[in-house]
């Protein structure tokens, strides 16, 4: 069956920020140790500390930020445990994730230096469910004042002199779970206090991220828009797709068709959600000033059979690079209120686009996908419509109405297409005057699809097209230590039809870019 899609040049939207394509790195499993820092002296090849491998395969990349230490460990997290001399730090136990003992020799310093070997933004998650105001307060000054002041001399004490630029603040993480159990009335009144601290020194101008909701909790986020929205820039928004329920989790590989597209139905709700909270912060915010901030967003399984189950390591298959995909052609549709997004998370943990094992590094299916998706980063959002047919499977049983003692059926169907598309400037070397990146995913588990893209209005005619596509031979073929490339970026085929119309043949289960030149 032949679909098509057609991208109208005139209809331009809003500019996809960059920092969509953002990252988390939390304290949790191999995220930082193991993963981000071996340290100074380790063999494994390193740039002052940081894996070397690591630190190539994002630059690769061209990462915008990275958020930090949290993640609910962020509210555990007391900052001035982590700098000084590492034989003087304090040692702690991360109670969220595997109780294991830290030695605090990743900190402050040690982020700030990571994002300058990435080149990206920091976007640093401040500490209110346990931390106090003052601490929050001094962090910033620490951070960010250039005079003389008490924490300014104690970083000169610490080896920086200059501050660093700030460009991120989440000021608290999950407060309606983890991060204090709160409600919103009274998470809304400790936003407006703990922000007034996160003060604005010199020219670094700090965006504001105040704690948004869990899901679907439409009622938080109308008491935090209501309550303080004049005083954020951003709110953020967590969700995570999985097969079943969140309390069962399944594995990330051998699953069944229907749980296939049960992921894929998980992966496509975060269009709604996006929707139905960007419904009420219009109410306050029509004009979008505020960021719609999804900082924690990916697959979430079962950990990994042999693994401690608090590290939430898990396998990466051709399946997360599907959702991957929707996910991101997803928050491209919605770049006027969604300008900031995490994957969580960034190596070893979760829906990690690097996996490690000590001086090894593989790229996941996830990787390629972000490596093809990079192009967007900047660029201007096109109108798009699609024609298409939905997949699925029908009367499967109904997990949730089992485990009540129903017996019901019901039908798993999803678009059978995702996509999105954006403009920039060619490159000069070119001879053609635009480049449009069109992104396309196939959430069809068996069927491969005969895809004509139309990019109406041209001014001008098609002079190239290329395309890449990310699949596997199964839907859930994973990279291994062992064989880092059953997933990965290839050529596809793509055929131009006419001065504004190419086609291409997209295999079932797969992501394919395709870029034309005109």
């Amino acid at each position: 069956m032949k679909e098509s899609i057609i991208v109208d040049t005139k209809n331009k939207k809003s500019i996809i920020s960059r920092d969509i394509y953002g990252h988390f790195s939390e304290h949790l499993g191999h995220c930082i140790y193991g993963g981000f820092w071996v340290g100074k002296d380790s063999p494994i090849p390193n740039i002052h500390g940081y894996n070397k491998a690591v630190v190539e395969a994002f630059k690769e990349l061209d990462i915008p930020n990275l958020r930090w230490p949290g993640g609910l460990f962020a509210d555990e997290y007391h900052w001035k445990d982590g700098i000084g001399p590492k034989e003087n730090r304090k040692r702690m136990v991360n109670t969220n994730w595997g109780g294991v003992t830290e030695d605090n020799s990743f900190g402050t310093h040690e982020f700030f230096g990571l994002c300058d070997e990435l080149g990206c933004k920091p976007y640093v998650c401040g500490n209110v469910g346990s931390g106090s105001i003052q601490e929050m307060d001094e962090w910033i000054e620490y951070i960010t004042f250039s005079g003389e002041s008490p924490m300014s001399k104690l970083r000169a004490s610490n080896g920086r002199k200059e501050p660093w630029k700030l460009d991120y603040f989440g000021v608290g993480n999950e407060n309606w779970g983890g991060g204090g159990n709160m409600r919103p009335e009274y998470y809304a009144d400790l936003y407006r206090r703990y922000q007034t601290f996160v003060r604005q020194y010199g020219e670094n101008k700090i965006f504001k991220i105040a704690g948004g909701a869990n899901v679907d909790d439409y009622n938080w986020t109308e008491v935090l828009m209501r309550n303080a929205h004049w005083l954020m820039d951003g709110l953020s928004l967590h969700y995570y797709s999985y097969e079943y329920r969140w309390e069962e989790k399944k594995p990330a590989t051998g699953f069944t068709k229907e749980g296939w597209y049960r992921i894929m139905r998980n992966a496509w709700r975060m269009d709604e959600l996006i929707r139905r909270h960007g419904e009420i912060m219009d109410k306050y915010d029509p004009d979008k000033r505020i960021a719609m901030v999804v900082d924690e967003w990916g697959n979430w399984f079962a950990p990994k059979e042999g693994t401690n189950p608090g590290f939430l390591q898990q396998d990466n298959s051709v399946c997360d690079a599907v959702v991957a995909g929707i996910t991101l052609n997803i928050f491209n549709n919605h770049s006027d209120r969604v300008r900031v997004a995490n994957l969580a998370q960034a190596v070893n943990v979760l829906q990690s686009p690097v996996l490690t094992e000590g001086d090894k590094i593989v790229l996941t299916p996830t990787w390629h996908v972000l490596h093809q998706y990079k192009g967007h980063q900047g660029a201007t959002l096109l109108g798009t419509s699609a024609a298409y047919s939905y997949c699925g499977v029908n009367d499967v049983p109904d997990y949730n109405a089992s485990l009540r003692g129903i017996q019901r059926n019901e039908n798993v169907t999803v678009p059978g297409l995702s996509v999105s598309a954006s403009e920039k400037d060619a490159p000069a070397h070119s001879n053609a005057k635009k480049q449009y990146l069109v992104t396309v995913a196939n959430a069809d588990a068996d069927s491969s699809k005969e895809i004509e893209i139309k990019l109406a209005h041209l001014d001008g005619k098609i002079a190239s097209a290329t395309a890449t596509v990310v699949t596997g031979e199964k839907m859930d073929t994973i990279n291994t230590f062992e064989k880092g490339d059953a997933v990965t970026e290839k050529t596809l085929a793509v055929k131009v039809i006419d001065g504004e119309t190419v086609s291409i043949q997209l295999p079932a289960h797969a992501v394919a870019a395709v870029t034309v030149l005109a």
